[in-house]
């Protein structure tokens, strides 16, 4: 579509894509407007004959990194370049690394892949491996001059990194349940598949570049999955290009897939670009799948044109139809998403910009026919599948937890070793889960001992009820110190801030309480803090955004409460939404249903009279939490002020008028006042 009216000699749009990119205008049909410059990347994008260049060139040459156009386009290919911020020292060149991501549908990786993703994180890489929450392996810790030996060997052993990164579509999410007697899993899988496949970037860059054109046969796609990629009804496809979907440009931002089953939500189906949803009959044949579209999670801190949104409903095709429905609703992404601001870029803000209505008459148009009314689900839940599950067939899998998606041996504590071992010695393949786990299975229970003794005897507990729920429904991203948008700590300080959490709640009598934690260095969301019951957002130096009042289940998303609390306050700042929480709770309500329901502003009403009757913080050992806490805070108590009610009325109006909390506001209030008042009265 787009990529025949682009004048190549230029970065600027032309006429007719312009208007098609403006998200106010149907095609052709409105006065064409002023010419708009095209986002750097996308120039970028269009140079590098379809995800060749400057990589191949580059890789060549005997240097640590790439060049920053490079590294761009390297995303594509699946792999990141990242500095190390722990070994920044003044003048030298930076630590530069690589992290590789694996594309890895509904999570499968077969025993000889996660053989050979073990064998490399030892050579090559930081002798980790991380579960990612879209169900992939992050390699992280590789050397420029390492890269295309990892990535060959990598497609060598049944796997690949191609769209693991960059414009494209990323990994297809499913749930990762391994049943065979439930046929709406099987489909899910089948069909995750299938769309990773449809989607997949057709150039010959990856194998030119990473195995000197070799192309390895990796698995047999799908007869219709090749001819409904071919077939262009309604200008889904882009004539002559090597690319027949993504054309020169391939998407505006990235884009995400995930296919799930009714009443399962183990793959936060509201937070994707698309979600579908198998439907069958009574005898469990497919009949079809409901479609959900705009969701995003994605956010800029002090950027109010940017947010996290839910999927909305659009309606319900049949499963012959289903790959020129992904088509047309990525066609109509890729012709009007926007190309100009990358940060408006997902599709989330197409949905929010056009509305429901025009988005599916657009996706309509390409697919050539009207979509039928999206059917009643049952309730979505959470699960995250851990411990031990007859899986159907007589056979047995297993769900591990991997505490914030990160395969280590630390101490006594050896999770890759023994699953290094238990791969070897009974070729078990794996579904990594997006909730950073994973399940081995197809088990014969004769083997189920020898897993267990494996296991045991390298100090990894397998039963769900042995671990702290507020660990095991939490996540955090890897933040510092090799992501390049961290702002501060997350997987390396969420141990520590659950453990003070657990503590207060101990102490508060909410013993038996937990709730989902989730935590981010920066605002991006790659954890998915937005749809979390308690979230904390990387903003400054230990220093987090506070979100509440997610669910359970990750189908509502939380709302920011607090811009800037510092760890140190941490416990004062908790321990009256807790009381609160405990003392106002209706039965059997979560903690993030109720902070929905009360809404922020009684919370903070609640915050603002609270005077607790104990200490405000336990003194905490610094030795159980680590030893990125050494400036906790044990405050007895806060210092107080009132203010009469006529003045506290103004100042909640206020308040809520800025979108601040009351104490922020004071707190602004009172040091502006102050500093006046300084200055005013210095000689």
């Amino acid at each position: 579509m787009y990529d025949r009216d682009i004048d190549h000699n230029s970065d600027r749009f032309t006429d007719t894509q312009i208007q098609r990119y403006s998200p106010e205008v149907p095609m052709v049909k409105t006065p064409i407007p002023p010419a708009t410059k095209l986002s750097k990347v996308e120039g970028v994008k269009e140079r590098s004959n379809y995800l060749r260049e400057p990589v191949a060139t580059e890789l060549l040459e005997d240097t640590s990194s790439f060049t920053e156009e490079a590294t761009q386009i390297l995303k594509f290919h699946g792999s990141y370049q990242q500095d190390n911020r722990d070994n920044r020292v003044k003048g030298q060149e930076k630590d530069y690394q690589f992290m590789l991501r694996t594309r890895s549908p509904g999570g499968f990786i077969p025993p000889q892949l996660y053989l050979t993703l073990d064998q490399l994180s030892q050579e090559y890489g930081n002798q980790t491996l991380r579960a990612t929450t879209r169900q992939g392996f992050q390699v992280h810790g590789i050397l420029k001059k390492n890269l295309k030996t990892t990535i060959a060997s990598i497609v060598k052993s049944m796997g690949s990194t191609l769209g693991g990164c960059g414009d494209v579509n990323r990994n297809v999410m499913a749930p990762p349940a391994p049943y065979k007697n439930r046929p709406e899993y099987d489909y899910a899988w089948k069909y995750a598949n299938n769309i990773a496949d449809l989607l997949r970037p057709q150039t010959g860059a990856y194998y030119e570049i990473w195995l000197d054109g070799e192309k390895v046969i990796s698995g047999e796609e799908a007869p219709e999955v090749k001819a409904a990629r071919l077939h262009d009804g309604n200008g889904t496809n882009i004539a002559g290009k090597e690319e027949p979907i993504y054309g020169d440009h391939y998407m505006p931002r990235k884009f995400k897939i995930a296919v799930t089953v009714p009443g399962d939500n183990s793959v936060d189906l509201y937070s994707q670009d698309v979600s579908l949803v198998v439907i069958t009959d009574n005898q469990g044949e497919l009949e079809g799948f409901n479609i959900l579209a705009g969701g995003g999670l994605g956010r800029t801190h002090n950027k109010e044109e940017t947010f996290a949104r839910l999927a909305d409903p659009i309606g319900y095709v049949d499963k012959d139809d289903i790959y020129d429905l992904v088509k047309a609703i990525v066609a109509t992404q890729r012709d009007y998403g926007d190309r100009v601001s990358r940060r408006h870029a997902r599709m989330k803000y197409l949905l929010e910009e056009w509305g429901v209505d025009k988005f599916r008459a657009t996706v309509e148009d390409y697919f050539g026919k009207q979509l039928t009314p999206y059917k009643p689900l049952p309730e979505f839940k959470y699960e995250d599948f851990l411990g031990w599950h007859e899986q159907g067939d007589g056979k047995l899998f297993l769900g591990i937890t991997i505490e914030n998606g990160r395969i280590k041996d630390e101490g006594t504590f050896k999770l890759k070793t023994a699953l290094r071992e238990i791969v070897q010695q009974l070729s078990l393949p794996m579904r990594l889960t997006p909730h950073q786990n994973l399940i081995v299975h197809d088990i014969d229970p004769a083997k189920r001992s020898t897993i267990q003794e494996i296991l045991d005897q390298h100090g990894v507990i397998i039963d769900p009820n042995a671990i702290d729920p507020l660990v095991r429904f939490s996540m955090a991203c890897p933040a510092l110190p090799t992501c390049g948008l961290a702002i501060t700590e997350a997987e390396r300080v969420i141990p520590s801030i659950l453990t003070r959490i657990r503590a207060l709640l101990n102490k508060l009598g909410l013993e038996q309480e937990h709730f989902v934690v989730r935590i981010t260095g920066c605002p991006n969301g790659c954890s998915r803090p937005y749809m979390a019951e308690l979230a904390f957002v990387g903003s400054g130096a230990d220093i987090y955004q506070v979100w509440l009042g997610g669910s359970p289940a990750q189908t509502r998303l939380a709302q920011a409460y607090v811009d800037k609390l510092h760890l140190n306050d941490l416990e004062v700042q908790l321990e009256p939404i807790f009381v609160y929480f405990k003392n106002g709770r209706q039965t059997g309500e979560s903690f993030g249903d109720f902070c929905s329901r009360v809404g922020n502003d009684a919370i903070r009403e609640f915050v603002v009279t609270y005077e607790p009757e104990t200490a405000t913080a336990e003194a905490i050992n610094e030795a159980d939490i680590g030893n990125d806490l050494k400036t906790t805070s044990a405050r007895k108590s806060r210092p107080r002020i009132s203010v009469r009610p006529d003045v506290y009325a103004q100042i909640k109006e206020a308040a809520t008028r800025q979108s601040k909390p009351l104490t922020e506001l004071v707190t602004e209030v009172l040091e502006a006042y102050l500093q006046t008042n300084l200055e005013a009265n210095s000689p």
